[in-house]
């Protein structure tokens, strides 16, 4: 534990506002319902003050529009910003020692920069280069001909097939597969047969990819991931699609071939986006949704299939007096047959 922080030293690291006793030791920080006395806690919004009041934290992090009665604070703007600044404070990330393991094996042609680590049981193919401060875990395979950036991240059993090309500072949780051959078939009328996949994937500086993503190899040419792009778990991008910068793409999403997914865009949940498609930058697309057709810049769409999230939403809303609006609808075919049958009648 860390002993030697006070709350003054943190709200200061913060940019924050201290309402309470500077002096007061700080060792450590918890969720509200986990925290002890000598704890730092966090409240996102309004909604959790009730919680932090019970909670046992000797002192909390808000945003502006926050109190907690009677316990000291540090007011922020951007509360998950700081955050993120105390629990590196707190949870320093600690970097392998350099080297290369003893059970690794390194192609005779690809190069390790001195302070690289490769550590057990990984292997680097032939003309691969890992550069300065690359770590790879245990069980990583990098192909040949690929390059691993200066302080790029890969955890164990990540897959790097041949020719894959990943920038500076990226994160690769475990499992994940980059250069995986793209879904491709040509039918000869009796078979299908294989279309073969020689292109690359190209990742950019400051991705951050989760634990089994799967990013497909171009047929020709590349699949890029562009700077900044966060990318979660169980992700798959398929071949020539082009991601956008700064772009988050969110768990059990699909992306088919060939598409282009601009700067800043949202992919939430299980999204699922067909070949060929055009989402363009800024636009959000919510969980579930089926996306067959180009989005528009800074457009917002949902459902399946997805539509504008204004026009989604009151077809939403008007599912639930579908059966009502049925037998509204029997009832008013029943009365004008009637009507009918009786205007027959007087003629």
């Amino acid at each position: 534990m860390d002993a030697g922080r006070t709350l003054g030293e943190l709200a200061r690291l913060v940019g924050g506002t201290l309402e309470g006793d500077p002096a007061l030791a700080v060792h450590g920080i918890a969720s509200l319902d986990q925290a002890e006395p000598g704890q730092l806690s966090f409240v996102a919004a309004r909604r959790h003050a009730a919680a932090a009041e019970r909670s046992r934290a000797s002192a909390f992090l808000v945003p502006a529009d926050v109190s907690v009665a009677g316990r000291p604070v540090i007011r922020v703007a951007q509360p998950y910003l700081a955050l993120a600044a105390l629990l590196r404070v707190f949870h320093p990330e600690r970097a392998p020692a350099p080297g290369v393991e003893r059970t690794a094996v390194v192609a005779a042609s690809a190069r390790i920069a001195p302070d690289a680590t490769v550590l057990a049981f990984a292997v680097v193919g032939a003309a691969s280069v890992v550069e300065s401060r690359a770590v790879l875990h245990a069980h990583v395979v990098v192909g040949e001909r690929c390059r691993v950036g200066e302080g790029s991240v890969l955890y164990p059993h990540v897959v790097l097939r041949d020719d894959v090309q990943v920038g500076r500072r990226v994160v690769i949780h475990p499992g994940a597969v980059l250069g995986a051959d793209g879904f491709g078939y040509a039918f000869d009328g009796s078979r299908h047969q294989k279309i073969p996949q020689v292109g690359r994937v190209v990742i950019e500086d400051d991705v951050e990819i989760g634990a089994n993503v799967t990013i497909d190899r171009a047929t020709l040419g590349e699949t890029v991931v562009r700077r900044g792009t966060k990318i979660d778990n169980l992700v798959q991008i398929g071949h020539n699609t082009v991601v956008g910068a700064d772009t988050i793409i969110v768990a059990q999403t699909g992306v088919s071939g060939s598409c282009r997914i601009g700067d800043g865009v949202v992919l939430a949940g299980q999204v699922g986006i067909a070949d060929h498609v055009v989402i363009g930058d800024g636009a959000r697309v919510g969980a579930q949704s089926g996306v067959h057709q180009d989005v528009p810049a800074g457009g917002a769409v949902f459902g399946y299939p997805a539509m504008p999230a204004t026009e989604a939403r009151r077809v939403a809303g008007a599912m639930p007096r579908l059966p009502e609006l049925l037998r509204a609808v029997r009832a008013l075919k029943q009365r004008v047959a009637a009507l009918e049958e009786r205007l027959r009648g007087v003629r």
